[in-house]
C-alpha cells in the first residue's frame, strides 16, 4: 500500500562518513541506487557535492543553487555526536548548530529547487519523549522539556520548509542503535570483555534500541513508502528493561555482569547533565513503521547482539 519502488532512485546523503550514514550508501549502492554524499570539505568525485553549514552554501559557486537539483530524495543524517564530549556551553551550542542550521538551510534549498525531491528523511532521535519511566510512547507521544528534547523538537522543526513546499518530510526518530561501533556498545564492550561489565543507572529504566541492519533498512523502506510522512520511531518492537540489556549482553559475552556501574565514574568523564540524559528511562513503540507493514530483521535484542558482535548462539 503506497509503497513505490523506482528503478534506480539517486538519493543524497548527509552524514555519509558517520556509522549510519555510510553504512546507508553501501546498503544503497548494493541494492542498485545511486547515492551521492554531501561532504563538509571539496568534493573529491561525482558522487560528492561539498556544503558549508555554517557559511550557509551548498556546491560550487557555479553550481549555487542548482547544486540539489534531480535527486529522489534526501536522507539528512549530519549532526555532531550527543554523547561525544561532556556537555559545557559550547558544546552544547554545537550539537545545536550542527543540527538545526544544518536542517534549516538544506529544508530551505530544497524547497526552492525547480525540481525539488520527492522525499527528505531528516535525522531526530527518541531523546524528545525525555524520560518517560514506564509508560510506552509512540509517534503522538509529547516533547518533554529537557535540553535534549528541546534540541530534538527544534532539529525537528528546522525541517519546516521542505514539508511547506509539499515535500514528504519523514522525521527518523532513531533510538539507541546496536553495532559494536555504535557508541553505546562501544563504550561497555572493554569493560564486559573484562568481566567488569554491569549497568549504569536504574535496573528497571527502559532501553529502546534498534539493530543497524534495521535502521538502514528501515529508511531505504521508508524511502519507498509515499503514503508515510511526519514523525517516525526507528526502534525495535521489543524495548528491554537496563537489567534485561545488561544480562543480555553479558550472556552474548560469556562474562559475568555482577556489579553496576557507579554513576559517579562516567559522571567525572562525561559530566552529570550528560549522563542523567544518556540513563533516562525511554520506553518507544515504532508504531508508524509496524502500522504499515514493515517487517523486522532484528526484533528482539539477544539475536541482535549476537549479529552485531558476531557471536552465534
Amino acid at each position: 500500500k503506497g509503497m513505490v519502488l523506482l528503478m534506480v532512485m539517486r538519493v543524497l546523503v548527509t552524514g555519509a562518513s558517520g556509522l549510519i550514514g555510510s553504512a546507508l550508501c553501501e546498503k544503497l549502492r548494493e541494492t542498485g541506487h545511486e547515492p551521492v554524499r554531501l561532504v563538509r570539505r571539496e568534493a573529491a568525485g561525482a558522487d560528492e557535492i561539498s556544503w558549508d553549514p555554517a557559511a550557509g552554501t551548498i556546491g560550487s559557486e557555479a553550481l549555487e543553487g542548482e547544486a540539489l537539483e534531480g535527486f529522489d530524495a534526501v536522507v539528512h543524517l549530519a549532526g555532531a555526536g550527543i554523547g561525544d564530549k561532556r556537555w559545557n556551553k559550547a558544546r552544547k551550542q554545537e550539537l545545536a548548530d550542527s543540527r538545526i542550521r544544518s536542517t534549516h538551510l538544506l529544508a530551505a534549498a530544497l524547497a526552492g529547487l525547480h525540481e525539488p525531491p520527492k522525499a527528505f528523511l531528516s535525522g531526530s532521535a527518541i531523546g524528545i519523549y525525555g524520560d518517560t519511566g514506564d509508560k510506552v510512547a509512540d509517534e503522538e507521544a509529547a516533547a518533554a522539556d529537557s535540553f535534549l528534547a528541546d534540541l530534538c523538537h527544534q532539529w525537528e522543526a528546522a525541517a519546516t520548509p521542505a514539508a511547506d513546499a509539499g515535500i514528504r518530510t519523514v522525521l527518523l526518530r532513531t533510538g539507541i542503535v546496536v553495532d559494536s561501533k555504535a557508541p553505546f556498545l562501544k563504550r561497555q564492550l572493554p569493560l564486559f570483555k573484562l568481566g567488569l561489565g554491569g549497568r549504569l543507572g536504574s535496573k528497571d529504566r527502559w532501553i529502546s534500541w534498534i539493530s543497524l541492519d534495521d535502521e538502514i533498512a528501515a529508511i531505504i523502506w521508508l524511502l519507498g513508502h509515499e503514503d508515510i510522512s511526519g514523525p517516525v520511531n526507528l526502534t525495535a518492537p521489543n524495548p528491554v528493561t537496563n537489567q534485561e540489556f545488561t544480562k543480555t549482553l553479558g550472556r552474548v559475552l560469556r562474562r559475568p555482569t555482577l556489579l553496576p556501574v557507579p554513576k559517579l565514574l562516567p559522571s567525572l568523564l562525561l559530566g552529570k547533565e550528560l549522563i542523567n540524559a544518556l540513563t533516562e528511562s525511554t520506553r518507544v513503540s515504532p508504531k508508524a513503521l509496524t502500522d504499515h507493514g514493515y517487517h523486522f530483521a532484528h526484533p528482539r535484542l539477544e539475536p541482535a547482539l549476537r549479529a552485531a558482535l558476531d557471536r552465534p548462539a
